[in-house]
């Protein structure tokens, strides 16, 4: 499968689905598959026959964050990093119910899309993790959709701690709406969830999440800005600097060994 497309796309009906395709890297964000992500929104935006988007990884993983030898410094992590809160919230603000299917590796910015479409379903072989402060870095965007999804108590736990959780305890703390043996038997379960989806009318279901989207925001006002502001900063830092030579030399950081 060639990596020249970073996202996939195919049509079955009106489910759309979206397949992240860099697999050398995990799938791993930059800046062409997040100019990708941001035309998806807007094209499903625009197109009201798509009844369902289900977001998944090729190569056995669905998205291990921010590619790494790509990290910017300054204005160009601020950009970044506020691309990224834009294309959370509008994942999560399309008319059309968002399906995560994950195998593999869901960490950092991975987590966080999995974490703004309305269901997730894992494989068992799923991992799931917010390394950040790990890099010398912050899990900013992605922080509130965490939240939204696990509670705060454990949100607090996912970005503080930075461990890796496999897919049972995703369940259990509602990271994830349910979890299949293996790739085929999650292709299966995410089928039988969208035809249960479709059975809904569209615009009832478009106006169901805007429904709980008035609950209240995801992304209290001024986070979105101060997260990429704290994002930038520590990019910027001697501590986000060693962390990701760590990572790429699999040794443990200075404040670790």
């Amino acid at each position: 499968m060639a990596e020249d497309d970073p996202l996939l796309r195919s049509r079955e009906g009106a489910v759309l689905r979206a397949t992240f395709n860099r697999p050398a890297r995990r799938n791993a964000l930059n800046g062409a598959l997040f100019g990708a992500l941001e035309d998806l929104i807007a094209d499903c935006a625009a197109d009201r026959s798509i009844r369902a988007v289900v977001l998944a990884g090729a190569g056995g993983h669905f998205c291990a964050g921010l590619d790494l030898t790509e990290l910017a410094e300054g204005e160009a992590a601020l950009a970044r990093n506020r691309r990224m809160g834009a294309i959370l919230a509008g994942l999560s603000g399309l008319p059309q119910v968002v399906v995560a299917a994950v195998e593999g590796a869901a960490h950092a910015g991975g987590l966080g899309l999995a974490c703004a479409a309305d269901l997730v379903f894992a494989a068992a072989d799923a991992r799931f993790a917010a390394p950040e402060t790990r890099r010398g870095l912050v899990a900013a965007q992605i922080l509130p959709w965490i939240a939204r999804r696990t509670g705060r108590s454990e949100a607090a736990r996912l970005v503080l701690q930075a461990h890796v959780v496999d897919a049972a305890e995703a369940a259990r703390i509602g990271l994830v709406h349910g979890v299949a043996p293996d790739a085929k038997a999650l292709s299966a379960l995410v089928g039988a969830v969208l035809r249960d989806v479709q059975q809904g009318a569209p615009e009832a279901l478009a106006e169901t999440k805007a429904l709980l989207a008035a609950l209240g925001p995801v992304v209290p006002d001024g986070y979105a800005e101060a997260g990429a502001q704290a994002f930038a900063r520590c990019a910027a830092g001697s501590e986000a600097a060693e962390g990701i030579a760590a990572f790429r030399a699999k040794r443990l950081p200075v404040w670790a060994s």
